[in-house]
């Protein structure tokens, strides 16, 4: 928008939400358990009616939807539309039963497309191997200047003999890894006995579980329950070390470009796309994913070693400008530039490239 296009956007809002004026309602979104996490989806006919309606009265010369794929106000936007059409992929799966599933309902609309996009080498594999044909990779973005001015709070500072290590996650979802986390720490508290591990994030279950687990070490974790955007920004700025013990399922890394924006050394599971976003290792300390015992050591390790948790802090301060909004804007861009002359070589549209009115469709994020 600040470059002069118009941009309309449709997304799941509950009624009462507050959304900027680009935004569109599709409606309230359901919780539907996918990919081992929640994800939050608008389907079925009163949706479909709003899309129609969207469509018709934008008119747009491309339109852009994420995930279409599941179904959702993408799948709806992609059933109904006609001309230059962007897809973006966010999955990263081995095998995918959902995507097995929903191919021969999409399978004809898959032509539709004029590019494709994954955020990540991973979700790549995961469009090809399900789907087939390929995509650019364009990562997601992070305003990282907002994690690089964030202000510490003092109540998350840590101290060399008290170090504050800090997990961001849904407590209720395996996948996140807060298990392996909670497992590791009495071996970390063998060597660090007055380290605070600071865990953000909503779910009861997953709290219940973690103290249980934790028996006497409870003393040392504190459970912030969800925090605010502003909050998390102050915490990654505070803390010594982030912790990414994610299992699978993870396409990107978006919390590790914001901990490494905000300064906190990162230690992540070795998972594909971890490894990337952490430049493999250089960026950060990657431990055996699932190893509990294993990620203890790589916490000590790095406590251990502050000189070598500011070289690594330094060069993912470097790292992460790639995935700053100025820098994916761009790349996006881009791709709608040639999906624009390309269309036009054919006779399907005529823009100006430089001010088209663009459209992204997709769940919440």
């Amino acid at each position: 928008m600040a470059q002069g296009h118009q941009v309309s956007v449709l997304a799941p809002a509950d009624e009462d939400t507050e959304i900027p004026d680009y935004i569109t309602s599709g409606g309230k979104a359901l919780p539907i358990k996918y990919n081992g996490s929640v994800a939050r989806l608008t389907f079925g006919p009163r949706a479909a009616a709003r899309v129609r309606r969207w469509l018709k009265e934008g008119d747009f010369d491309i339109l852009h939807l994420h995930e279409p794929m599941t179904p959702s106000l993408s799948m709806l936007a992609l059933w109904n539309a006609r001309g230059p059409i962007v897809g973006t992929f966010h999955t990263a799966l081995l095998r995918s039963r959902a995507l097995q599933f929903v191919f021969p309902l999409v399978r004809p609309s898959l032509e539709k497309f004029s590019a494709r996009i994954a955020v990540s080498e991973d979700a790549r594999r995961t469009l090809i191997d399900h789907l087939g044909g390929d995509a650019i990779v364009i990562p997601n973005g992070v305003y990282v200047d907002t994690f690089v001015q964030a202000q510490p709070d003092a109540r998350w500072t840590g101290t060399p003999e008290q170090p504050t290590i800090a997990f961001l996650g849904r407590l209720d979802e395996p996948r996140k890894g807060l298990q392996v986390l909670t497992a590791a720490i009495p071996q970390v508290l063998k060597n660090y006995p007055n380290a605070r591990f600071l865990v953000a994030g909503r779910g009861d279950e997953g709290k219940a579980l973690a103290l249980e687990t934790l028996g006497e070490h409870g003393k040392n974790v504190e459970f912030l329950g969800g925090i605010s955007d502003e909050e998390k920004a102050s915490l990654l700025a505070s803390v010594d070390l982030y912790i990414a013990p994610q299992t699978g399922g993870e396409s990107f890394g978006i919390v590790l470009v914001e901990a490494m924006s905000a300064g906190a050394a990162v230690v992540a599971s070795n998972l594909g796309a971890f490894e990337r976003v952490l430049d493999y290792g250089r960026a950060g300390f990657m431990f055996t994913n699932g190893d509990s015992e294993d990620l203890a050591k790589t916490i000590i390790r790095a406590l251990d070693d502050p000189q070598e948790r500011a070289a690594r802090t330094a060069i993912a301060s470097e790292f992460v400008r790639q995935f700053d909004w100025s820098q994916v804007t761009s790349k996006v861009l881009t791709v709608y530039e040639m999906v624009l002359s390309a269309s036009a070589a054919l006779g399907r549209v005529e823009v100006d490239p430089e001010h088209a009115p663009v459209q992204s469709s997709g769940e919440s994020k």
